[in-house]
């Protein structure tokens, strides 16, 4: 059984293993996954990218939006508006459980990594999902404004403001489990994610970096930029506004001290030659997840290129 760990933000990572899970055996795949866009709202603890990988694999995420509960209700927050609370970050009905459930048992001092385990098993998926951290790390985004939390860029400002610099506080280090999952996979993914609020997070948490320069021929990076724009999310511009390229090239030139292999988009083809400039093979691919036969042709070229 193939090993694969797949270093995963949110919605792109999501479907990438949506469609992981139907070339491969699951029990084989890890996915190791952003925390530093956790916050607390109404004194629960919320993990975006887990949920989101968590849902979407059980098959029960809103898929039009990508994240959240299909079929969601809002009862609950209608109710928190009446009292006065802030309603822009939008927990629904189901969704509630979930925060609830993690927050009792995180406040009980089971671990992060402990948790989502036990979601993960009472959701039936053979996937193993991982916390990249099971200390605090939090997203902070340097505006016009100043530095502010990344929720507050993201949903409450709708991604508005330039981003003219990003840190990750407190310093943070991967979780022993996530670590080994990187040393014995035979084939490691960075999934279509935001290179710089998904991704980057998992690199700055202490030796992350250092230990996928070590394994870098078993690394394959997929790009999230296509034809100069992103499928979802603020990646473009963020590359713009943090002075790279805003193409599948400068993505690859970020991955390029980790990544052995990079996966572009067949409208980016023209870019295989500068990519492999860099010291990584190029191969390219149709990277839109529009369905799933898409999300698991996709996964099939990403073995492909990492097993060359």
């Amino acid at each position: 059984m193939r090993r694969i760990a797949v270093l995963c933000g949110g919605v792109g990572a999501a479907r990438f293993l949506s469609g992981l899970v139907h070339v491969v055996d699951p029990s084989g795949v890890t996915a190791i996954v952003n925390v530093a866009d956790d916050d607390e709202f109404h004194g629960l603890h919320v993990s975006p990218d887990i949920d989101t990988v968590l849902y979407t694999l059980a098959g029960v995420v809103d898929e039009t939006q990508g994240w959240g509960r299909r079929d969601e209700t809002f009862h609950a927050q209608e109710e928190l508006a009446r009292f006065g609370e802030d309603s822009w970050f939008r927990l629904g009905d189901r969704d509630l459980a979930t925060h609830i459930h993690r927050t009792r048992l995180l406040r009980s001092g089971a671990s992060l990594t402990d948790v989502v385990e036990g979601m993960r098993t009472a959701l039936g998926l053979r996937v193993r999902i991982l916390p990249a951290s099971d200390e605090p790390q939090r997203t902070m985004v340097r505006t016009a404004d100043g530095w502010i939390a990344f929720q507050d860029y993201f949903v409450k400002r709708r991604t508005a403001d330039e981003v003219r610099e990003l840190r990750f506080e407190p310093a943070a280090a991967p979780t022993i489990h996530a670590r080994s999952a990187i040393d014995d996979a035979d084939v490691v993914v960075i999934a279509p994610s935001n290179p710089f609020v998904s991704i980057g997070p998992i690199l700055a948490l202490a030796g992350m970096r250092d230990a996928l320069a070590a394994a870098r021929a078993k690394v394959v990076a997929v790009s999230p930029i296509v034809g100069g724009a992103a499928i979802k999310g603020p990646a473009a511009a963020m590359l713009g506004a943090l002075g790279h390229e805003v193409s599948a090239l400068g993505v690859a030139r970020i991955y390029a001290d980790v990544a052995g292999a990079f996966v572009l988009d067949e409208q980016d083809r023209d870019l295989a030659p500068a990519v492999e400039a860099l010291g990584l093979r190029a191969r390219t691919a149709a990277t839109i997840m529009r369905d799933a036969a898409s999300r698991s042709a996709l996964a099939r070229a990403v073995i492909d290129a990492a097993s060359e």
